[in-house]
């Protein structure tokens, strides 16, 4: 699908009737350039020639992201500078504001706001990091929350009070006096890991309605050619492609925009990671196989071959201690380290006696990952054996262990240091009273999979309607208005669970004991999962140990920089 067309000529309105007769003829503010935080928008329309505004976009600052927009003749700007600048692989997008009609329906489960104060400016700034896009200035950002240039709106959870998402917003008059009272949409970010539907179309009609108000002609943004699911969004609301160009300076944070695909363009996020971070170091990449996340990192006669986080570091040894549930607990449990209590799966009699010694349960396969084979929070007889049954479909040893009641808490250590701590939380869907649980949960697991390249995705299975039955619903129930339904109970992020950052806060007994089950293990990096009554209380069980962690899921906390500079610490920043 692409949007829908509308050629316009550089610099000028579609239909000049929709200006006020006092701005038909109004010049516009001189080489135009307004500071967002993250670098310049720079005006085109407003310079007497591209080659000023090529002159300009050759000024951007260092780790800066300055963007050219509306410029007349693209191919000038790039023959003055082809080797510092790019065209942007974007379409412009237009929605004309007299003739857009504001959505009559409220959407339950969030509530749109202005920016308020310095811990918006922080959480905002968090959702730029998770979507990899530059970050604001916490001081400079929460000063402009006055501004009548720009516009900053959260989206608020109505339950939690948590922001989930934001945009920004851009005033053409009041920027630069634009005659065509233009306004445009920037930084539009929404947590991928947010259940409530729609929150990023309401922060855009709640953006173009702000503007219509003010009496604005046009909302433009950008947006990547190929970003197939904005693309169809913004033609529902009703914007249409225009002929307008970007321009962009060639820095590492465009580099993706403007090279040639690389090999590593096919590795998976947890492999990617690492090779981005390598290949920002100077290191050199080999990639062996794409599909299994294999490749090679090479500098100054060291070479170290990865399995996504798993290297040659990791011994045959310390993988079997990891591998086999089991011996992991029996090794923790013997340097005395908290683990739930654990035994094979045997005899009916004996299963029926476990459970009754526990009444409630979690059966596991002795070995695998991505929890597979895993049934959480067991409590009758008929569950365990249909329980036992799925499990031994992937392992020949099952395992019936202690359910214990806390958060899902992983630890990421490497090289002997926890660098990371999260809660992860398994799949759930908001209810909005009006579609059932079964189609929740679809919506809900196309976004986890969009979010995270396919690998989060909430399997519609036995064991899924059975969490859903556990609630007290069925699968074609209507689950009422801002409800919260678990559908899984483990919270692999493979399953659609979420993972939430929690470093700041960890207690320092749980990475104590973290750092001590990685030197028990003998594990280089590893991913230890603790149940927990809080993150900042020292009470934990771990429940096992990951030989090959997903770096990615913890973002923005520094895990690849710390995974390469154990492999070659001669890179490590000399500040450190």
């Amino acid at each position: 699908m692409s949007a829908k067309r509308a050629t316009t000529r550089p610099g000028r309105t579609r239909d000049a009737s929709l200006l006020p007769a006092d701005h038909r003829t109004a010049r516009p503010d001189s080489n135009a350039t307004i500071h967002c935080g993250w670098g310049r928008l720079i005006f085109g329309n407003t310079f007497a020639t591209t080659e000023a505004v090529a002159e300009t976009l050759c000024t951007e600052k260092s780790d800066e992201r300055d963007i050219a927009i509306y410029i007349h003749d693209p191919h000038v700007a790039l023959s003055v500078a082809p080797q510092e600048l790019f065209l942007d692989p974007s379409h412009t997008l237009r929605l004309w504001l007299p003739h857009y009609r504001p959505r009559k329906e409220q959407v339950p489960g969030f509530n749109i706001r202005r920016l308020r104060d310095r811990q918006d400016a922080e959480t905002i700034n968090r959702l730029y990091a998770l979507h990899k896009m530059v970050p604001i200035d916490v001081d400079d950002l929460s000063s402009r929350k006055n501004s009548r240039t720009f516009t900053f709106l959260v989206a608020e959870d109505a339950t939690s009070g948590d922001v989930v998402g934001t945009v920004m917003g851009v005033d053409h008059k009041r920027a630069f006096n634009d005659p065509e009272l233009g306004s445009s949409l920037w930084c539009l970010a929404v947590d991928p890991q947010c259940s409530t539907p729609r929150v990023g179309e309401m922060l855009i009609r709640t953006l173009a309605e702000h503007y219509q108000a003010r009496g604005r002609s046009f909302m433009d943004l950008s947006v990547m050619h190929d970003n197939q699911a904005a693309l169809q969004l913004y033609d529902r609301l009703g914007f249409v492609q225009v002929q307008q160009f970007t321009v962009k300076r060639k820095n590492p944070i465009n580099e993706n925009l403007f090279i040639a695909p690389q090999p590593e363009d096919a590795l998976n996020p947890y492999a990617g990671i690492i090779v981005k971070e390598a290949r920002r170091r100077g290191i050199s990449v080999d990639v062996e196989d794409a599909d299994c996340g294999l490749f090679r990192l090479s500098l100054g006669g060291r070479s170290i071959t990865c399995h996504e986080s798993l290297t040659d570091l990791t011994s045959a040894v310390a993988m079997t201690r990891c591998d086999n549930k089991a011996l992991t607990r029996r090794l923790l449990a013997r340097r005395g380290l908290s683990v739930p209590d654990q035994r094979k799966a045997g005899s009916k009699m004996e299963n029926r006696s476990f459970l009754q010694e526990h009444g409630r349960v979690v059966v596991k396969p002795a070995r695998g990952e991505q929890g597979a084979g895993i049934s959480v929070d067991i409590r009758s007889e008929d569950e365990l054996e249909a329980a036992i049954e799925k499990a031994y479909s992937y392992h020949d040893v099952v395992l019936l262990e202690q359910f214990c009641r806390g958060e899902d808490l992983r630890i990421i250590v490497i090289d002997g240091r926890v660098v990371a701590g999260a809660i992860r939380l398994p799949a759930a869907v908001t209810g909005n009273g009006q579609d059932d649980i079964s189609e929740l949960i679809r919506v809900q697991s196309r976004r986890r999979s969009n979010a995270t390249g396919g690998e989060s995705t909430i399997p519609l299975d036995a064991e899924t309607e059975r969490c859903v039955a556990l609630g007290g619903y069925r699968m074609h129930d209507v689950l009422p208005e801002g409800d919260i339904l678990n559908v899984r109970k483990t919270a692999n992020l493979h399953t659609g669970g979420t993972i939430h950052d929690v470093t700041s806060r960890l207690h320092s007994s749980l990475c104590r004991a973290a750092e001590h089950a990685a030197a028990v293990l003998e594990m280089p990096v590893v991913g230890l999962d603790f149940l927990v009554p809080a993150v900042d209380e020292p009470n934990y069980v771990i429940i096992e140990a990951n030989e090959r962690p997903g770096l990615a899921n913890h973002e923005p906390q520094p895990t690849a920089e710390k995974f390469i500079d154990m492999l070659f610490p001669q890179t490590k920043r000399r500040s450190e």
